[in-house]
């Protein structure tokens, strides 16, 4: 792999960033998903959730099940696009 690798496609976010902040220190999940945003765009890091584990147990020297994946937090309630763009709603039949 390669610095320049995507890791994260929702937030064109590399493999030289995610080594770059493991090496500051960031080695969890979680500090990934604040630090760097991995998980937070359209997949919910479905796509880059295990990749990134799999970097930071390799990085850490630690095994896979010693780094858990990040909490999912979906929203409570769906929201329609309209409402969050302010625009008339209109019920449909």
């Amino acid at each position: 792999m390669t610095e320049d690798t995507i890791i994260c496609r929702c937030e064109d976010v590399t493999y030289g960033q995610v080594v770059e902040a493991i090496e500051q220190g960031f080695t969890t999940t979680e500090e990934m998903k604040r630090m760097l945003r991995c998980g937070m765009g359209a997949c919910q890091g479905r796509t880059c959730g295990r990749l990134i584990a799999q970097i930071i147990a390799a990085k850490t020297g630690t095994s896979l099940s010693q780094v858990p994946l990040p909490t999912s937090r979906p929203p409570a309630a769906p929201t329609e696009l309209a409402i969050l763009a302010g625009t008339p709603h209109e019920e449909t039949s």
